[in-house]
């Protein structure tokens, strides 16, 4: 590496020794050089960062949801800073009145809404362990949780407390106390009465705590403030315990990141909250826009209508993931293809040459102010009209839609990248910088990085170009897994977490993911096969929408299951006279055959390895989903699931493939 223009080294290289793989250079982004920024005095918890903003901007708007009328989502009805702190003790009072104390554990258990933020900053305030449930989590992981996490109060969405009382009796030994965000039924306090469980609904909770008044302890960097349990790809989620110090140095990090780009976040910004906030991602960005007495409006749980909460509330910072980021990129075609051709031909004519001058390195905004305002101002103003940062996180986003949308949206589009152990992002691209599309961007200044070598899948640190595990160390790292030292003193090696993902330098500093360490098997003529290596080169397929590949090393070749995509099939349908609903197609010995064309063809174009091609696929209609247990909250794939649910589709490929 020669050209390190955002990152500069701080330590050599170093060979492997005693057993153990070479290491490359340890770098850090630019901004750090001469160290990373000291924290801001008299900050020393999350509960710090909302009371000063609180002082500081008492009357700004803080949480917003849509009022419902006539089961239709109207306007948005906010909450202030100093409302929201007002409530915010009153819940605190009537949770220090059923006995909790500083250290103990609470549970929040449902979609993003104000009273999520509400208990969190609660516990907050009194130094309690905030152990966020996803939404999406059944009674089995959230049974789990409970009583991994000795969870003894649990704030729930109304719709999510019937799962809840499913995990008893066995959670009866550490949940004492239930808290609905809305009503509780006379059913519900009847089955938890036989528990011995307290339920309130919300109201009747803020009472408990009326005339009572308690004081805040002292809260000290070092202390935990969240235990997030990871969604797990595998086996039981882990505990991640996350301390003050990590999150306000994320926060100084981003922060820094975003001063340097004349682009931080400001009381004027209004976030959409959807990514759930039991997610490091959003709860880190929540946390940042708290800090700089900023708007946060919530989405309201229904994902169809997602650019109806858009378009109301007209946010300026947009944190998305790629299957969403993907939708929106797939509904701007359609439209723009039943355009009219004319409409169509202006929008490419715009588009090239916006593209080209962005190429040549003119910013976004100065790239093509005059179609900016007449052709693309249209899709901005769909997306609310004040957008002016997106960032993707948790999957890598394809090169074409980040592309697209970083022309015709008309705001910075940045992918980064970071896990639940680092507190989230660790890296960040930079914006108006198109070679950086496809990478995840520099590493924050807030953490030292390195490659360590993977020989037994070829990939070396010390090489002229880079690759191997990404391994980081800063003080945003977490405090290790709850009640799981043996698990931790894996992935921490002398100060490095191994974060078990395989990345490769590029030339200006920025990191491209190409790979997962653990996710490669071998087939039976003793070849390795990195798997989320060859998906994601097969995804550059345009006729198909997601793919999972598998393979075992009793089979010397590949097989997958595909999620076609539906207007490509239906074309191609059409284009040679066979009739039939999409789910037929799917079925179609022809249609098949044509789908592993496609796949073979980006096989060849990536100069793929005979063994790495795919010899049989099977046509799932049905796109992979958290209602099969097939993804993750995040959308990573639960891989032994898929092999668990798609196990008859294997055996039946493979027989059929011999």
């Amino acid at each position: 590496m020669a050209a390190e223009k955002f990152i500069v080294k701080i330590e050599e290289a170093k060979e492997g020794e005693n057993g153990r793989a070479s290491r490359g250079p340890v770098y850090r982004n630019l901004l750090a050089k001469d160290g990373f920024r000291a924290l801001t005095p008299g900050l020393h918890s999350c509960w710090d960062i909302f009371f000063k903003s609180v002082e500081e901007y008492p009357n700004n708007r803080m949480l917003g949801e849509r009022e419902m009328v006539k089961g239709k989502a109207g306007e948005y009805l906010w909450l202030t800073y100093k409302q929201v702190y007002d409530l915010v003790l009153e819940v605190g009072n009537s949770i220090r009145a059923c006995g909790v104390v500083q250290g103990d554990k609470c549970g929040i258990y449902g979609a993003n809404c104000s009273k999520w933020v509400v208990s969190m900053q609660a516990c907050n305030a009194h130094g309690l362990y905030c152990v966020p449930l996803y939404d999406t989590l059944g009674a089995g992981a959230v049974e789990y949780i409970i009583c991994h996490a000795e969870i003894s109060i649990a704030f729930v969405e109304e719709t999510k407390i019937s799962e809840v009382l499913k995990t008893f009796p066995s959670t009866g030994k550490y949940l004492r106390t239930l808290v609905s965000f809305g009503k509780v039924t006379n059913e519900q306090k009847e089955v938890s009465g036989t528990f011995g469980l307290k339920i309130f609904s919300w109201d009747e909770f803020l009472l408990l705590g009326l005339d009572q008044k308690f004081d805040l302890p002292i809260k000290k960097r070092a202390d935990i403030c969240t235990i997030m349990y990871t969604s797990g790809t595998t086996g039981d989620p882990k505990g991640v315990m996350i301390s003050n110090e990590a999150v306000l140095s994320i926060i100084s990090g981003v922060d820094h990141h975003l001063q340097s780009i004349n682009e931080e976040f400001s009381e004027r910004d209004v976030y959409l909250s959807y990514l759930p906030l039991a997610h490091i991602f959003d709860r880190v960005i929540e946390e940042l826009l708290i800090s700089r007495g900023a708007a946060i409006g919530f989405w309201h749980k229904d994902v169809k209508k997602l650019m109806d909460d858009i378009k109301e509330l007209r946010p300026t910072i947009f944190c998305s993931v790629p299957r969403v980021l993907d939708r929106i990129y797939s509904g701007l075609v359609d439209k723009l293809s039943s355009a009219g051709l004319l409409k169509y031909t202006l929008f490419n004519i715009a588009y090239s040459y916006k593209l080209r001058n962005m190429h040549k390195g003119y910013k976004h905004v100065e790239a093509a102010p005059m179609f900016d305002k007449i052709i693309f101002n249209k899709v901005k103003e769909g997306l609310g009209g004040n957008l002016r940062l997106i960032l993707s996180g948790a999957a890598p986003l394809s090169s074409s839609v980040e592309t697209f949308l970083r022309v015709v949206t008309c705001a910075h589009v940045l992918q980064g990248y970071g896990l639940t152990e680092t507190c989230a992002g660790s890296f960040v691209a930079q914006p108006d910088v198109l070679a950086m599309i496809g990478t995840v961007g520099p590493p924050l200044p807030i953490v030292d990085v390195c490659l360590e070598s993977v020989p037994e899948m070829g990939y070396d640190a010390l090489a002229s170009t880079p690759r191997g595990e990404i391994c980081i160390r800063g003080k945003c790292l977490f405090s290790g897994y709850y009640k799981h030292e043996d698990l931790t003193e894996e992935v921490m090696v002398d100060g490095w977490f191994h974060t078990g993902d395989i990345g490769e330098w590029q030339l200006d500093g920025s990191m491209k993911i190409i790979d997962r360490k653990k996710n490669i098997f071998k087939l039976s003529q003793g070849e390795y096969v990195a798997v989320e290596n060859l998906e994601n080169n097969y995804s550059l397929a345009s006729c198909i929408d997601a793919i999972w590949i598998y393979g075992n090393s009793y089979e010397s070749f590949l097989v997958a299951v595909v999620n076609p995509n539906i207007e490509s099939l239906e074309c191609w349908a059409e284009e040679n006279g066979i009739t039939g609903e999409f789910s037929t197609l799917c079925e179609n010995p022809l249609a098949k055959a044509y789908i592993l064309e496609e796949l073979s063809k980006i096989g060849k174009e990536k100069k793929l390895k005979g063994f790495e091609f795919i010899k049989a696929a099977h046509m799932d209609p049905i796109p992979f989903d958290m209602e099969r247990d097939l993804l993750t909250p995040t959308y990573k794939k639960k891989r032994s699931q898929f092999l668990k649910y798609y196990q008859h589709v294997i055996d039946g490929l493979y027989k059929g493939a011999r």
